[in-house]
């Protein structure tokens, strides 16, 4: 069953935008544990505008799921993962002035970089995903630098999707049976809502685990956190019975 990661950077834009520490970051983690979700995803970047580096040590103390930490591996990065040693490291190649994620990796171009990159983390015992566009020329290389998995990039779907265009699906399949056919595990990720989750688990019931923020947070404010959460699980299990 696909397992539900709550991203929680948008929980610590709100407590960066007042000051303090209200919301507080290791309870909202705590708590959307206690409401059911599978994990914990957070994206620090360099200049910790929302999650930061600080944040994820305290998370580390709290998080009793897994513990997935996204970002671009630049040396701060680095050093911080190898230090907490999360459960799941997920590299994303984020421009320094990207608003959010917005491309996965080239894995043919950057190769032997994310192939070191990825063995230090392994040597390590920390589980690796690679952010990847549905593509599955991209697939092989990724396989290549020892990644255990790859994250899918749904921002493109979920595009599609809202002007009800179905079609929007089919790289997603195609790059999910290339990456099986080539051992990998997948997650996904990215623009994922209450509004697409299930037609998408529907269509790629091998994915492992999907990681979800910005939409989730926002959905609370009307419906509540743990309602919310809840939502999100039964869309979860809904798509699961319609592929048995």
């Amino acid at each position: 069953m696909t397992k539900l990661s709550v991203n929680i950077n948008k929980i610590a834009t709100l407590r960066n935008a007042r000051g303090g520490n209200t919301p507080n970051v290791a309870e909202a983690a705590i708590k959307a544990e206690e409401f059911g979700a599978q994990g914990i995803t957070v994206h620090p970047r360099p200049d910790e505008r929302h999650i930061r580096y600080q944040d994820v040590y305290d998370l580390k103390k709290v998080v009793k799921t897994e513990f997935n930490i996204e970002g671009k591996p630049v040396e701060s990065f680095m050093k911080m993962v190898l230090e907490v040693k999360p459960e799941q490291v997920t590299l994303v190649p984020d421009s320094d002035d990207a608003i959010t994620s917005n491309a996965g990796w080239d894995t043919i171009k950057h190769l032997d970089y994310l192939t070191e990159i990825i063995s230090e983390f392994k040597r390590n015992g920390i589980r690796t995903s690679i952010f990847l566009d549905p593509n599955p020329k991209l697939v092989e290389a990724a396989a290549k630098t020892g990644t255990d998995r790859i994250e899918l990039y749904t921002e493109s779907f979920a595009v599609e999707y809202a002007k009800g265009n179905l079609n929007g699906i089919y790289p997603y399949r195609e790059t999910t049976d290339e990456a099986l056919k080539n051992g990998l595990k997948l997650n996904a990720g990215h623009d994922l809502s209450l509004d697409n989750l299930q037609y998408f688990i529907e269509q790629i019931p091998e994915i492992d685990e999907v990681s979800i923020g910005h939409a989730l947070i926002s959905e609370s404010i009307y419906m509540g956190f743990e309602n919310t959460i809840q939502a999100y699980l039964k869309r979860i299990e809904m798509a699961n019975k319609f592929n048995r």
